[in-house]
Protein backbone atom coordinates (compact mmCIF):
# COMPACT_ATOMS: atom_id res chain seq x y z
CA UNK A 1 0.00 0.00 0.00
CA UNK A 2 1.12 3.55 -0.67
CA UNK A 3 0.04 6.80 0.96
CA UNK A 4 0.29 10.35 -0.39
CA UNK A 5 0.44 13.10 2.21
CA UNK A 6 -0.35 16.57 0.86
CA UNK A 7 1.32 19.36 2.82
CA UNK A 8 4.83 19.39 4.32
CA UNK A 9 4.15 21.28 7.54
CA UNK A 10 4.65 19.73 10.99
CA UNK A 11 1.52 17.56 10.77
CA UNK A 12 2.38 16.15 7.34
CA UNK A 13 6.01 15.55 8.24
CA UNK A 14 5.07 13.76 11.47
CA UNK A 15 2.53 11.57 9.69
CA UNK A 16 4.84 10.74 6.79
CA UNK A 17 7.65 9.83 9.18
CA UNK A 18 5.44 7.50 11.20
CA UNK A 19 4.15 5.77 8.08
CA UNK A 20 7.65 5.36 6.67
CA UNK A 21 8.91 3.96 9.97
CA UNK A 22 6.37 1.16 9.55
CA UNK A 23 7.62 0.45 6.04
CA UNK A 24 4.80 2.19 4.17
CA UNK A 25 5.59 3.73 0.79
CA UNK A 26 5.04 7.47 1.37
CA UNK A 27 5.14 10.47 -0.94
CA UNK A 28 4.85 13.96 0.54
CA UNK A 29 3.62 16.66 -1.86
CA UNK A 30 4.15 20.34 -1.02
CA UNK A 31 2.81 23.26 -3.05
CA UNK A 32 5.63 25.58 -1.96
CA UNK A 33 8.66 25.28 -4.20
CA UNK A 34 11.01 26.35 -1.40
CA UNK A 35 11.06 25.54 2.27
CA UNK A 36 9.18 28.22 4.20
CA UNK A 37 10.83 30.29 6.90
CA UNK A 38 7.41 31.14 8.32
CA UNK A 39 7.44 30.56 12.03
CA UNK A 40 3.93 31.19 13.32
CA UNK A 41 3.91 28.38 15.88
CA UNK A 42 6.23 28.99 18.81
CA UNK A 43 5.57 26.28 21.39
CA UNK A 44 5.55 22.53 21.95
CA UNK A 45 3.37 21.27 24.77
CA UNK A 46 4.04 18.30 27.03
CA UNK A 47 1.94 15.74 25.13
CA UNK A 48 3.61 16.57 21.82
CA UNK A 49 7.03 16.23 23.44
CA UNK A 50 5.93 12.86 24.85
CA UNK A 51 5.04 11.70 21.33
CA UNK A 52 8.45 12.87 20.13
CA UNK A 53 9.99 10.99 23.07
CA UNK A 54 8.35 7.75 21.88
CA UNK A 55 10.12 8.32 18.56
CA UNK A 56 13.50 9.12 20.09
CA UNK A 57 13.61 12.75 18.90
CA UNK A 58 12.43 14.74 21.94
CA UNK A 59 15.83 15.44 23.47
CA UNK A 60 17.10 16.94 20.21
CA UNK A 61 14.35 19.55 20.03
CA UNK A 62 14.46 20.25 23.79
CA UNK A 63 18.13 21.19 23.37
CA UNK A 64 17.08 23.82 20.81
CA UNK A 65 14.25 25.39 22.82
CA UNK A 66 13.60 27.24 26.06
CA UNK A 67 11.67 25.69 28.93
CA UNK A 68 8.88 27.87 30.32
CA UNK A 69 7.01 26.81 33.44
CA UNK A 70 4.51 29.62 34.08
CA UNK A 71 2.21 32.19 32.55
CA UNK A 72 2.45 35.71 34.03
CA UNK A 73 -0.73 37.61 33.15
CA UNK A 74 -0.86 41.39 33.60
CA UNK A 75 -4.30 43.01 33.43
CA UNK A 76 -5.84 46.08 34.97
CA UNK A 77 -2.65 46.80 36.89
CA UNK A 78 -2.77 43.35 38.48
CA UNK A 79 -0.49 40.38 37.97
CA UNK A 80 -1.57 36.75 38.20
CA UNK A 81 0.54 33.63 37.61
CA UNK A 82 -0.56 30.27 36.22
CA UNK A 83 1.74 27.32 36.95
CA UNK A 84 2.51 25.24 33.84
CA UNK A 85 4.58 22.57 35.57
CA UNK A 86 3.29 19.08 34.80
CA UNK A 87 4.06 16.63 37.62
CA UNK A 88 2.59 13.79 35.54
CA UNK A 89 5.03 14.23 32.64
CA UNK A 90 8.77 14.07 32.05
CA UNK A 91 8.26 17.36 30.20
CA UNK A 92 7.12 19.63 33.01
CA UNK A 93 7.00 22.79 30.91
CA UNK A 94 6.08 24.44 27.63
CA UNK A 95 9.00 24.43 25.21
CA UNK A 96 9.24 27.66 23.22
CA UNK A 97 10.94 26.95 19.93
CA UNK A 98 10.49 28.35 16.43
CA UNK A 99 8.25 26.29 14.15
CA UNK A 100 11.05 26.16 11.58
CA UNK A 101 13.18 24.13 13.99
CA UNK A 102 10.36 21.70 14.69
CA UNK A 103 9.78 21.27 10.95
CA UNK A 104 13.50 20.73 10.33
CA UNK A 105 13.60 18.01 13.00
CA UNK A 106 10.59 16.21 11.55
CA UNK A 107 11.87 16.59 8.00
CA UNK A 108 15.25 15.04 8.87
CA UNK A 109 13.44 12.09 10.43
CA UNK A 110 11.11 11.66 7.45
CA UNK A 111 13.94 11.79 4.93
CA UNK A 112 16.05 9.40 7.00
CA UNK A 113 13.15 6.92 6.91
CA UNK A 114 12.80 7.18 3.12
CA UNK A 115 9.92 9.63 2.59
CA UNK A 116 9.96 11.22 -0.88
CA UNK A 117 9.33 14.97 -0.55
CA UNK A 118 8.30 16.72 -3.76
CA UNK A 119 8.11 20.48 -3.57
CA UNK A 120 6.42 22.74 -6.08
CA UNK A 121 3.68 20.11 -6.50
CA UNK A 122 0.15 21.52 -6.37
CA UNK A 123 -2.86 19.19 -6.16
CA UNK A 124 -5.55 20.46 -8.56
CA UNK A 125 -7.91 17.48 -8.91
CA UNK A 126 -8.88 14.42 -6.89
CA UNK A 127 -10.78 11.28 -7.77
CA UNK A 128 -11.25 8.22 -5.62
CA UNK A 129 -12.73 4.77 -6.11
CA UNK A 130 -12.98 1.69 -3.92
CA UNK A 131 -9.35 0.72 -4.64
CA UNK A 132 -7.50 4.01 -4.28
CA UNK A 133 -7.18 7.74 -4.92
CA UNK A 134 -5.92 9.51 -8.05
CA UNK A 135 -4.52 13.03 -7.77
CA UNK A 136 -3.83 15.45 -10.58
CA UNK A 137 -0.67 17.34 -9.67
CA UNK A 138 0.60 20.51 -11.31
CA UNK A 139 4.29 21.44 -11.23
CA UNK A 140 6.70 23.58 -13.23
CA UNK A 141 7.03 20.84 -15.82
CA UNK A 142 3.28 20.44 -16.34
CA UNK A 143 0.52 18.26 -14.96
CA UNK A 144 0.60 14.55 -14.13
CA UNK A 145 -1.36 12.07 -12.05
CA UNK A 146 -0.32 10.18 -8.96
CA UNK A 147 -2.18 7.32 -7.33
CA UNK A 148 -2.14 5.84 -3.85
CA UNK A 149 -4.28 3.64 -1.65
CA UNK A 150 -4.91 6.57 0.70
CA UNK A 151 -4.41 10.35 0.65
CA UNK A 152 -4.15 12.59 3.70
CA UNK A 153 -4.60 16.34 3.39
CA UNK A 154 -2.38 18.23 5.80
CA UNK A 155 -2.23 21.26 3.52
CA UNK A 156 -3.34 24.00 5.87
CA UNK A 157 -6.32 26.23 6.44
CA UNK A 158 -6.86 26.77 2.71
CA UNK A 159 -6.59 23.03 2.02
CA UNK A 160 -6.97 22.05 -1.63
CA UNK A 161 -7.70 18.47 -0.56
CA UNK A 162 -10.57 19.54 1.68
CA UNK A 163 -11.94 21.81 -1.04
CA UNK A 164 -11.74 19.07 -3.68
CA UNK A 165 -13.55 16.69 -1.33
CA UNK A 166 -16.34 19.23 -0.89
CA UNK A 167 -16.07 19.02 2.91
CA UNK A 168 -17.47 22.03 4.74
CA UNK A 169 -15.20 24.16 6.94
CA UNK A 170 -17.67 25.45 9.50
CA UNK A 171 -16.98 28.51 11.61
CA UNK A 172 -16.06 32.14 11.13
CA UNK A 173 -13.23 34.65 11.01
CA UNK A 174 -12.41 36.90 13.94
CA UNK A 175 -12.75 40.63 13.33
CA UNK A 176 -9.46 41.57 14.92
CA UNK A 177 -6.29 41.41 12.83
CA UNK A 178 -3.27 39.91 14.56
CA UNK A 179 0.24 41.31 14.45
CA UNK A 180 2.94 38.67 14.65
CA UNK A 181 6.66 39.36 15.07
CA UNK A 182 9.87 38.14 16.64
CA UNK A 183 11.25 40.98 18.74
CA UNK A 184 13.97 41.94 21.20
CA UNK A 185 12.51 44.29 23.83
CA UNK A 186 14.38 47.24 25.26
CA UNK A 187 14.46 45.42 28.60
CA UNK A 188 14.22 41.71 29.28
CA UNK A 189 10.92 40.34 30.54
CA UNK A 190 10.47 37.54 33.11
CA UNK A 191 11.21 34.00 31.80
CA UNK A 192 7.52 33.22 31.44
CA UNK A 193 4.77 33.44 28.86
CA UNK A 194 3.81 37.10 29.32
CA UNK A 195 0.27 38.13 28.35
CA UNK A 196 -0.65 41.79 28.81
CA UNK A 197 -4.39 42.46 28.70
CA UNK A 198 -5.37 46.10 28.26
CA UNK A 199 -8.38 48.15 27.14
CA UNK A 200 -7.04 48.32 23.57
CA UNK A 201 -6.34 44.60 23.20
CA UNK A 202 -3.84 41.96 24.16
CA UNK A 203 -0.12 41.36 23.72
CA UNK A 204 1.39 37.92 24.29
CA UNK A 205 5.18 37.72 24.67
CA UNK A 206 6.67 34.23 25.21
CA UNK A 207 10.49 34.08 25.42
CA UNK A 208 12.90 32.15 23.21
CA UNK A 209 15.50 32.32 25.98
CA UNK A 210 18.09 34.34 24.07
CA UNK A 211 16.73 37.83 24.63
CA UNK A 212 14.20 37.45 21.80
CA UNK A 213 10.44 37.01 22.19
CA UNK A 214 7.52 36.12 20.00
CA UNK A 215 5.05 39.03 19.97
CA UNK A 216 1.39 38.24 19.24
CA UNK A 217 -0.69 41.39 19.37
CA UNK A 218 -4.42 42.04 19.05
CA UNK A 219 -5.03 45.79 18.78
CA UNK A 220 -8.66 46.76 18.27
CA UNK A 221 -7.58 50.11 16.82
CA UNK A 222 -5.91 48.28 13.89
CA UNK A 223 -8.86 46.13 12.85
CA UNK A 224 -9.24 47.83 9.47
CA UNK A 225 -5.57 47.90 8.44
CA UNK A 226 -5.11 45.80 5.26
CA UNK A 227 -3.54 42.40 5.88
CA UNK A 228 -0.93 42.95 3.19
CA UNK A 229 0.35 46.17 4.76
CA UNK A 230 3.81 45.60 6.30
CA UNK A 231 4.18 45.88 10.06
CA UNK A 232 6.63 48.58 11.10
CA UNK A 233 8.54 48.65 14.38
CA UNK A 234 6.93 52.03 15.12
CA UNK A 235 3.43 50.59 14.69
CA UNK A 236 4.24 47.60 16.88
CA UNK A 237 5.75 49.85 19.56
CA UNK A 238 2.67 52.03 19.53
CA UNK A 239 0.41 49.00 20.07
CA UNK A 240 2.63 47.51 22.76
CA UNK A 241 2.94 50.82 24.56
CA UNK A 242 -0.82 51.25 24.84
CA UNK A 243 -1.61 47.62 25.70
CA UNK A 244 1.20 47.11 28.24
CA UNK A 245 0.87 50.61 29.74
CA UNK A 246 4.38 51.46 28.58
CA UNK A 247 6.03 48.38 30.07
CA UNK A 248 7.23 46.91 26.75
CA UNK A 249 8.98 48.57 23.83
CA UNK A 250 10.86 46.93 20.96
CA UNK A 251 14.56 47.52 20.28
CA UNK A 252 14.80 45.11 17.30
CA UNK A 253 12.34 43.21 15.09
CA UNK A 254 13.57 40.31 12.94
CA UNK A 255 10.41 39.62 10.94
CA UNK A 256 6.72 40.42 11.14
CA UNK A 257 3.37 39.78 9.52
CA UNK A 258 -0.31 40.36 10.12
CA UNK A 259 -3.09 37.87 9.58
CA UNK A 260 -6.76 37.26 10.23
CA UNK A 261 -7.38 34.50 12.76
CA UNK A 262 -10.22 32.07 12.16
CA UNK A 263 -12.28 29.59 14.15
CA UNK A 264 -13.21 26.76 11.80
CA UNK A 265 -13.40 22.97 11.73
CA UNK A 266 -13.90 20.50 8.90
CA UNK A 267 -17.31 18.85 9.06
CA UNK A 268 -15.63 15.46 8.51
CA UNK A 269 -12.07 14.21 8.87
CA UNK A 270 -12.58 11.23 6.56
CA UNK A 271 -14.32 10.76 3.21
CA UNK A 272 -13.63 7.28 1.90
CA UNK A 273 -9.91 6.89 1.31
CA UNK A 274 -9.11 10.56 1.88
CA UNK A 275 -8.49 12.01 5.34
CA UNK A 276 -7.75 15.45 6.80
CA UNK A 277 -5.42 16.45 9.63
CA UNK A 278 -3.82 19.54 11.15
CA UNK A 279 -4.91 22.96 9.91
CA UNK A 280 -6.76 21.33 7.02
CA UNK A 281 -9.11 19.95 9.68
CA UNK A 282 -9.16 22.75 12.25
CA UNK A 283 -7.93 26.34 12.63
CA UNK A 284 -8.36 28.64 15.60
CA UNK A 285 -6.95 31.53 17.58
CA UNK A 286 -3.24 31.19 18.40
CA UNK A 287 -4.03 31.83 22.08
CA UNK A 288 -2.83 28.77 23.96
CA UNK A 289 -0.39 27.78 21.20
CA UNK A 290 -2.44 24.65 20.55
CA UNK A 291 -2.67 24.58 16.74
CA UNK A 292 0.55 22.85 15.70
CA UNK A 293 0.38 20.59 18.73
CA UNK A 294 -3.15 19.44 17.94
CA UNK A 295 -2.10 18.71 14.35
CA UNK A 296 0.93 16.65 15.38
CA UNK A 297 -1.30 14.70 17.75
CA UNK A 298 -3.75 14.12 14.86
CA UNK A 299 -0.89 12.55 12.94
CA UNK A 300 0.09 10.27 15.82
CA UNK A 301 -3.50 9.06 16.11
CA UNK A 302 -3.92 8.44 12.38
CA UNK A 303 -0.60 6.90 11.34
CA UNK A 304 -0.87 3.56 13.13
CA UNK A 305 -4.44 3.10 11.94
CA UNK A 306 -3.33 3.49 8.31
CA UNK A 307 -0.47 1.07 9.03
CA UNK A 308 -2.97 -1.45 10.41
CA UNK A 309 -5.05 -0.99 7.26
CA UNK A 310 -2.00 -1.58 5.08
CA UNK A 311 -0.91 -4.71 6.91
CA UNK A 312 -4.39 -6.19 6.80
CA UNK A 313 -5.00 -6.55 10.53
CA UNK A 314 -7.21 -3.51 11.09
CA UNK A 315 -10.78 -4.31 12.15
CA UNK A 316 -13.38 -2.82 9.81
CA UNK A 317 -14.17 -0.05 12.30
CA UNK A 318 -10.64 1.03 13.23
CA UNK A 319 -9.98 3.73 10.61
CA UNK A 320 -13.33 5.35 11.43
CA UNK A 321 -12.11 5.95 14.97
CA UNK A 322 -9.72 8.60 13.65
CA UNK A 323 -12.61 11.01 13.09
CA UNK A 324 -14.51 9.67 16.12
CA UNK A 325 -11.54 10.46 18.38
CA UNK A 326 -9.89 13.52 16.89
CA UNK A 327 -12.93 15.53 15.77
CA UNK A 328 -14.06 16.03 19.40
CA UNK A 329 -10.50 17.00 20.37
CA UNK A 330 -10.43 19.57 17.57
CA UNK A 331 -13.83 20.90 18.64
CA UNK A 332 -12.63 21.23 22.22
CA UNK A 333 -9.51 23.08 21.07
CA UNK A 334 -11.69 25.56 19.19
CA UNK A 335 -13.81 26.12 22.28
CA UNK A 336 -10.83 26.66 24.58
CA UNK A 337 -9.01 29.06 22.25
CA UNK A 338 -12.25 30.88 21.45
CA UNK A 339 -12.90 31.41 25.17
CA UNK A 340 -9.40 32.81 25.71
CA UNK A 341 -9.78 35.01 22.62
CA UNK A 342 -13.14 36.36 23.77
CA UNK A 343 -11.80 37.10 27.24
CA UNK A 344 -8.79 38.90 25.75
CA UNK A 345 -10.67 40.98 23.16
CA UNK A 346 -13.83 41.52 25.16
CA UNK A 347 -16.65 44.10 25.22
CA UNK A 348 -16.53 46.87 27.79
CA UNK A 349 -18.51 45.12 30.54
CA UNK A 350 -16.29 42.03 30.48
CA UNK A 351 -13.15 44.19 30.38
CA UNK A 352 -14.34 45.90 33.55
CA UNK A 353 -14.84 42.72 35.58
CA UNK A 354 -12.10 40.40 34.24
CA UNK A 355 -9.26 41.83 36.44
CA UNK A 356 -11.35 40.74 39.43
CA UNK A 357 -12.69 37.42 38.12
CA UNK A 358 -9.69 35.87 36.35
CA UNK A 359 -7.25 35.98 39.31
CA UNK A 360 -9.83 34.29 41.54
CA UNK A 361 -10.40 31.54 39.00
CA UNK A 362 -6.69 30.89 38.51
CA UNK A 363 -6.16 30.60 42.26
CA UNK A 364 -8.60 27.66 42.42
CA UNK A 365 -6.31 24.63 42.24
CA UNK A 366 -8.71 22.42 40.32
CA UNK A 367 -9.40 25.14 37.76
CA UNK A 368 -5.73 25.93 37.10
CA UNK A 369 -4.83 22.21 36.91
CA UNK A 370 -7.66 21.57 34.46
CA UNK A 371 -6.53 24.52 32.30
CA UNK A 372 -2.92 23.33 32.37
CA UNK A 373 -3.81 19.75 31.41
CA UNK A 374 -6.28 20.85 28.76
CA UNK A 375 -3.90 23.17 26.92
CA UNK A 376 -0.97 20.74 27.20
CA UNK A 377 -2.91 17.81 25.71
CA UNK A 378 -2.30 15.65 28.79
CA UNK A 379 -6.01 15.35 29.58
CA UNK A 380 -7.07 13.84 26.23
CA UNK A 381 -8.97 10.60 26.73
CA UNK A 382 -10.65 8.68 23.94
CA UNK A 383 -14.01 6.96 24.20
CA UNK A 384 -13.88 3.16 24.26
CA UNK A 385 -14.97 1.72 20.88
CA UNK A 386 -18.09 -0.39 21.22
CA UNK A 387 -16.27 -3.34 19.65
CA UNK A 388 -13.67 -3.73 22.42
CA UNK A 389 -14.13 -4.92 25.98
CA UNK A 390 -14.26 -2.44 28.82
CA UNK A 391 -11.39 -2.15 31.28
CA UNK A 392 -9.89 0.34 33.71
CA UNK A 393 -8.53 3.57 32.18
CA UNK A 394 -9.26 2.55 28.58
CA UNK A 395 -8.59 5.48 26.23
CA UNK A 396 -6.56 7.40 28.78
CA UNK A 397 -3.04 8.65 28.16
CA UNK A 398 -0.48 6.28 29.71
CA UNK A 399 2.12 7.81 32.02
CA UNK A 400 5.79 7.26 31.19
CA UNK A 401 6.05 4.41 33.67
CA UNK A 402 9.42 3.46 35.19
CA UNK A 403 10.03 -0.20 34.28
CA UNK A 404 12.68 -2.89 34.26
CA UNK A 405 12.97 -4.87 31.04
CA UNK A 406 15.48 -7.69 30.57
CA UNK A 407 17.32 -6.53 33.66
CA UNK A 408 17.70 -2.92 32.44
CA UNK A 409 16.01 0.10 34.00
CA UNK A 410 13.94 1.92 31.38
CA UNK A 411 10.76 3.90 30.76
CA UNK A 412 7.55 2.98 28.97
CA UNK A 413 8.06 5.62 26.28
CA UNK A 414 11.39 4.04 25.40
CA UNK A 415 9.57 0.74 24.82
CA UNK A 416 6.45 1.93 22.96
CA UNK A 417 6.45 1.18 19.24
CA UNK A 418 4.57 3.96 17.36
CA UNK A 419 3.59 1.48 14.61
CA UNK A 420 2.19 -1.42 16.68
CA UNK A 421 0.68 -2.20 20.07
CA UNK A 422 2.75 -2.84 23.18
CA UNK A 423 1.65 -5.45 25.73
CA UNK A 424 3.26 -5.20 29.16
CA UNK A 425 3.16 -8.32 31.35
CA UNK A 426 4.32 -8.01 34.98
CA UNK A 427 3.40 -11.53 36.11
CA UNK A 428 6.14 -13.90 37.22
CA UNK A 429 5.23 -16.60 34.67
CA UNK A 430 4.57 -14.22 31.73
CA UNK A 431 1.30 -15.86 30.72
CA UNK A 432 -0.07 -12.77 28.97
CA UNK A 433 3.08 -12.28 26.89
CA UNK A 434 2.99 -15.96 25.95
CA UNK A 435 -0.67 -15.73 24.90
CA UNK A 436 0.21 -12.78 22.66
CA UNK A 437 2.95 -14.57 20.71
CA UNK A 438 0.71 -15.34 17.66
CA UNK A 439 0.18 -11.56 17.27
CA UNK A 440 3.91 -10.75 17.19
CA UNK A 441 3.62 -8.97 13.81
CA UNK A 442 1.34 -6.33 15.34
CA UNK A 443 1.89 -6.54 19.11
CA UNK A 444 5.18 -6.17 20.94
CA UNK A 445 4.75 -8.32 24.06
CA UNK A 446 7.20 -7.55 26.87
CA UNK A 447 7.75 -9.08 30.27
CA UNK A 448 8.59 -6.22 32.61
CA UNK A 449 8.92 -5.39 36.29
CA UNK A 450 7.03 -2.35 37.53
CA UNK A 451 3.69 -1.00 38.72
CA UNK A 452 0.99 -0.70 36.07
CA UNK A 453 -2.03 1.63 36.36
CA UNK A 454 -4.99 0.55 38.48
CA UNK A 455 -3.02 -2.40 39.86
CA UNK A 456 -3.11 -4.22 36.52
CA UNK A 457 -0.88 -7.20 35.74
CA UNK A 458 -1.26 -6.76 31.97
CA UNK A 459 -1.49 -3.49 30.03
CA UNK A 460 -2.10 -3.14 26.30
CA UNK A 461 -0.85 0.23 25.03
CA UNK A 462 -1.92 1.71 21.70
CA UNK A 463 0.83 2.95 19.38
CA UNK A 464 -0.15 6.53 20.27
CA UNK A 465 0.40 5.95 23.98
CA UNK A 466 -3.21 5.49 25.15
CA UNK A 467 -4.64 2.55 27.07
CA UNK A 468 -6.29 -0.08 24.87
CA UNK A 469 -6.97 -2.63 27.64
CA UNK A 470 -5.75 -3.67 31.07
CA UNK A 471 -6.55 -6.41 33.57
CA UNK A 472 -5.55 -7.98 36.85
CA UNK A 473 -4.44 -11.61 36.51
CA UNK A 474 -6.08 -12.05 33.08
CA UNK A 475 -6.62 -15.48 31.58
CA UNK A 476 -5.07 -16.38 28.24
CA UNK A 477 -8.58 -16.23 26.76
CA UNK A 478 -9.01 -12.64 27.96
CA UNK A 479 -5.67 -11.62 26.45
CA UNK A 480 -6.53 -13.22 23.14
CA UNK A 481 -9.97 -11.58 23.14
CA UNK A 482 -8.47 -8.13 23.75
CA UNK A 483 -5.88 -8.55 21.00
CA UNK A 484 -8.41 -9.90 18.53
CA UNK A 485 -10.79 -6.99 19.21
CA UNK A 486 -8.10 -4.37 18.52
CA UNK A 487 -5.89 -6.08 15.95
CA UNK A 488 -7.91 -8.86 14.33
CA UNK A 489 -7.33 -12.59 14.19
CA UNK A 490 -3.76 -13.77 14.75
Amino acid sequence: MSVIVVGAGPTGLMLAGDLAEAGTDVTLLEKRAEESNLTRAFALHARTLELFDMRGIADEIVDQGFEVSRVRVTMGGREVALDLRHPESRFRYVLTVAQARTEALLQRRAERLGVRIRRGAEVVALDQDEDGVTLTVRSRTGSHTERAAYVVGTDGAHSAVRSLLGVGFSGRSYDTHILLADVRPERELPPAINPYVGPDGLALLPPYGDGWYRAIVWDRSLEDVPLDQPVSREELNDSLGRITDGEVSVAEMSWSTRFLSERRQADHYRVGRVLLAGDAAHVHSPMGAMGMNTGIQDAANLAWKLVAQERGWAPDWLLDTYEDERHPVGRQTLRVTDFIQRMAVAPGLVRAIRPHVVPRLVRVGRVSAAMRRLVSGLSVRYRRPDQVMDSASVGRRVDDLPLVHEGETTRLYELVDPTRFTLLDTTRVGASAEAARPWADRVRALRVVGDLPEGADALLVRPDGHVAWSAERPSAEQVRAALTAWTGTA
